[in-house]
């Protein structure tokens, strides 16, 4: 016969975790104690955190200039946001970690906590406007770079005749 019964699902559980509750299973034979019925758990991904055990990963994005410079950034975590600042000099791929900020230890007897890596992703941009273009030039110029800007733009003239048959 069925039945409906409520389960408390303990945190910190992941996909393919059982659990037994004792007891609900069928009835024993000959009037002996029911069986144990096995839950088959299936966590469902998240849309932006990727969990790795009891550890966390999320993805921020930063631009170019606030990777050189830091910046102060609102992170997500399961328990809300919080702020973190990204050091001047970040590079795209570096992984910072939050301590005690991931998944709910399920077999440990201390309620421990796994952690959050956040993965910076510095966002270059594809389109620059005459303003963006400018002041690239004149940090890489401010770098001790040799830049022949008229050369670069008759490159880009020729391109562009070439591309709409003028050339």
């Amino acid at each position: 016969q069925r039945r409906k019964i409520s389960v408390k699902v303990p945190a910190g559980v992941d996909t393919g975790n059982v659990m037994p509750l004792r007891g609900q299973g069928d009835k024993g034979a000959k009037g002996g104690p029911s069986g144990d019925l096995h839950v088959v758990l299936h966590v469902k991904p998240h849309k932006f955190f990727i969990r790795k055990g009891d550890d966390i990963y999320v993805d921020t994005h930063i631009n170019i200039a606030e990777a050189a410079l830091g910046k102060e950034v609102r992170v997500p975590t399961i328990d809300g946001d919080v702020s973190y600042t990204i050091p001047a000099g970040t590079q795209s791929g570096t992984l910072f970690r939050l301590r005690g900020k991931g998944v709910t230890m399920v077999n440990s007897r201390s309620g421990g906590r796994g952690d959050q890596y956040v993965n910076v992703i510095v966002d270059v941009p594809k389109k620059l406007n005459d303003a963006q273009k400018e002041a690239l030039y004149q940090f890489m110029e401010a770098s001790g770079q040799i830049i022949d800007r008229e050369a670069k733009e008759d490159k880009k003239d020729k391109k562009d005749k070439k591309k709409f048959g003028i050339f």
